[in-house]
């Protein structure tokens, strides 16, 4: 039975709108953050190559990754005691300072300090920043709201990462560093017409029991072996791809977060309709087929299709599992899964990047690609027990 016009339009009529005044406020730090951090990403590791070669290029992304989660762990209480505001504001200013810094050194070293710094502020600006903007989303348009969100801030990563490669080729690594501070420091305009405050209902969920909860870690473990790519890709593709392929590479850099964002809307769309839980194994398995076909390095065309299809499975998992956390607590507990979730992402690139620059200096890149494909399959498993919709009640069950 179709649905009459009169029903559609009352349907329509009792959804809450979505883009309300302070999200669209919100949307600034957002971009200002997201191309700070994705304009620096893949040029970080190539300016400190010459510094201790690949190794270094790993460490460089695994310190960032690693500040970053450290910055996600504590940022849950420095809202509860500073406010989203302050923290905000902070995390904005520790991405932008020192990416100004950068080009004083390539000393290691000074590479990693200025990497721990923006980690930190990075991890700030994520669970303040994501607990905020799920507050300000309805949860009747959850879905849509996190897919429009993830828009956002994947139309900079879209055009930072192929284009921070591309001006360091081209006009040298001090305007990549020096806008990515710009970015960062601009976004800090728009922090005092935020929400300080926001009303949240049900009980609190801490860090250390959201991680034991089954509801929440399982979504969570899933993502991390995809972000574990994510890491892998922005860092190593520029190193892994050279001689006449190396065009490609901004290619893919461009195609892989546009995949993504696609696949970030599309999965918010069926979500609302379906449900997220149906969409975790098949964003899954797109994700690991995208990785293996990466190890086709010496093929050009071959390395931009395998960024679109590691791409489009990393969006439906982003939202997929971050939409799928969120409904299985209460608003109160909205910190807890921003930082489980980041933390994940973090966690996957920082330990990607570092582990695949050993196994690459040991096999060769194409053979650390395709082993790299092969270990997401183990996230098949939860994956496959995580598969049904679960209530917010059992998200704090074991």
């Amino acid at each position: 039975m179709t649905e009459t016009p009169e029903a559609a339009a009352r349907s329509r009529a009792v959804r809450p709108p979505l883009l309300t005044p302070p999200l669209l406020l919100r949307f600034v730090s957002v971009l200002g953050a997201s191309a700070s951090f994705h304009l620096l990403l893949s040029v970080v590791p190539g300016y400190a190559t010459p510094a201790g070669g690949g190794g270094a290029a790993g460490l460089a992304t695994g310190a960032l990754m690693l500040a970053t989660v450290a910055g996600e762990f504590a940022t849950p209480a420095l809202v509860d005691r500073y406010g989203y505001r302050a923290v905000l504001a902070v995390g904005l200013g520790l991405l932008g300072v020192p990416a100004l810094a950068l080009p004083l050194s390539r000393d290691l070293g000074w590479i990693v300090a200025v990497c721990l710094l923006r980690g930190l502020g990075y991890g700030f600006t994520l669970v303040a920043g994501g607990a905020l903007t799920a507050s300000l989303i309805p949860a009747e348009r959850r879905g849509e709201g996190l897919a429009l969100v993830g828009i956002v801030g994947g139309v900079p990563a879209l055009v930072a990462l192929p284009l921070g490669v591309w001006l360091a080729a081209h006009s040298g690594y001090g305007l990549v560093f020096a806008s990515g501070g710009a970015f960062a420091l601009a976004a800090i305009a728009s922090v005092p017409g935020l929400p300080d405050r926001v009303r949240a209902s049900g009980r609190a969920v801490g860090i250390g029991e959201g991680l034991r909860s089954a509801g929440l870690r399982r979504p969570a473990v899933v993502f991390a072996f995809a972000a574990m790519v994510s890491g892998i890709v922005v860092t190593f593709l520029p190193l892994a791809v050279r001689g006449a392929g190396t065009g490609s590479v901004a290619v893919a850099l461009f195609v892989q977060p546009a995949a993504a964002t696609a696949g970030r809307w599309l999965a918010g769309r069926l979500g609302d309709r379906r449900g997220s839980a149906c969409l975790v194994l098949p964003g899954l398995l797109l994700s690991a087929a995208g990785t293996l076909l990466m190890a086709a390095t010496a093929e050009p065309v071959a390395v931009v299709v395998a960024a679109g299809v590691f791409g489009t499975g990393f969006g439906i998992l982003q939202n997929a599992t971050l939409t799928l956390m969120y409904a299985r607590v209460p608003t109160a507990g909205y910190g807890t899964v921003s930082a489980v979730w980041n933390i994940a992402y973090d966690v996957g690139m920082g330990v990607g990047a570092v582990a695949f620059g050993w196994l690459a200096a040991a096999t060769g890149y194409p053979w650390a690609f395709a082993l790299a494909g092969a270990a997401m399959l183990a996230a098949v498993v939860p994956a496959h027990l995580d598969r049904r919709p679960r209530s917010t009640a059992a998200a704090t069950g074991p």
